[in-house]
């Protein structure tokens, strides 16, 4: 056992634990955290998916140990009580059926939109078909994520300075 310091969602946590432990053990076992899930176990479905230095990565395949920097999962995009625009978007959508991939849809495309803020279509199909959805909600993925694109530009300070001739 190894104590092992993680920066998760802002805060830091020290945990008791095998250096070899998946992550995503970790986050739901000792933190309790509720977003990332057991799916494959093998990092093909997407549905532990984290935000790690800006990628999205598989937590169910990352050693507890090598993770050095801060990790953000599903709970950690609101802000201030308010729901991150692609959280929004899903709901608006109604994006959710059975709801089991939502986490890995989402958190794959904030790390999206965090390198691009204007994905095409075909960049948003190609980025969100690593993260499975049995109920093939693919479209309504698509739409939520286009929904959001806008809300983002709106929200944004270049938009709100822009000037229309």
């Amino acid at each position: 056992m190894s104590k092992i310091t993680l920066k998760v969602n802002g805060r830091s946590h020290t945990v008791d634990v095998e250096p070899a432990t998946p992550l995503l053990y970790v986050l739901r076992n000792d933190l309790g955290l509720q977003g990332p899930k057991f799916g494959c176990g093998l990092g093909q479905c997407g549905a532990c998916t984290v935000i790690i230095s800006g990628a999205a990565v598989r937590s169910c395949v990352m050693p507890t140990s090598s993770v050095k920097t801060e990790v953000t999962t599903l709970e950690g995009l609101a802000s201030n009580g308010k729901l991150h625009p692609l959280q929004q978007a899903w709901i608006d959508e109604q994006v959710p059926q059975c709801g089991f991939c939502q986490n890995g849809q989402i958190l794959t495309a904030k790390a999206m939109l965090d390198k691009n803020p204007h994905p095409t279509d075909a960049q948003i199909r190609e980025t969100m078909n690593s993260t499975l959805c049995r109920c093939m909600s693919y479209y309504r993925v698509q739409t939520a994520v286009k929904r959001a694109v806008k809300t983002l530009a709106d929200a944004s300070p270049a938009s709100q300075n822009e000037v229309v001739a």
